[in-house]
């Protein structure tokens, strides 16, 4: 097998391309985002101090082994889901790429119109038959 065909058939080659487009499109937002997220910051970071402590109270140690194995079980179930959408994504873009590049490609490989050669023309007496040299070769 060769290379191209090893990576197009890698899921982790199109997870990497999926979260590379994915990326890209989250960067154009964040603009935007930061202008409108500035003001709910500081609301939110007075309303929480005050429920934290209260939290603090409520929880029992004997409780958080198992909420960890529960979070680490949803994560890894979750990170798989994450890297299957990924993968597709990535497939999408993958193929759209080559798409263009096969254009590219076959627009470039057309060989250009052929000049008409001249073929040397053939004399022909007054009687229409082609003249044959006797000389030898």
């Amino acid at each position: 097998m060769t290379l191209a065909s090893n990576l197009r058939e890698n899921k982790a080659v199109y997870a990497v391309a999926g979260a590379g487009d994915f990326a890209v499109e989250k960067l154009r937002e964040v603009p935007g985002q930061v202008d409108r997220y500035r003001g709910q910051v500081r609301e939110t970071v007075d309303r929480y101090r005050g429920e934290v402590s209260r939290y603090q109270e409520r929880v029992d140690a004997k409780d958080l082994p198992g909420a960890a194995v529960a979070y680490a079980t949803h994560f890894g179930t979750r990170a798989s889901e994450i890297i299957d959408e990924l993968a597709e994504r990535g497939r999408k873009v993958v193929n759209r790429e080559a798409v263009e590049v096969a254009e590219i490609t076959e627009a470039d490989a057309k060989p250009a119109p052929k000049a008409r050669t001249t073929q040397p023309r053939r004399t022909t007496g007054t009687t229409g038959a082609t003249r044959r040299t006797t000389a030898k070769k």
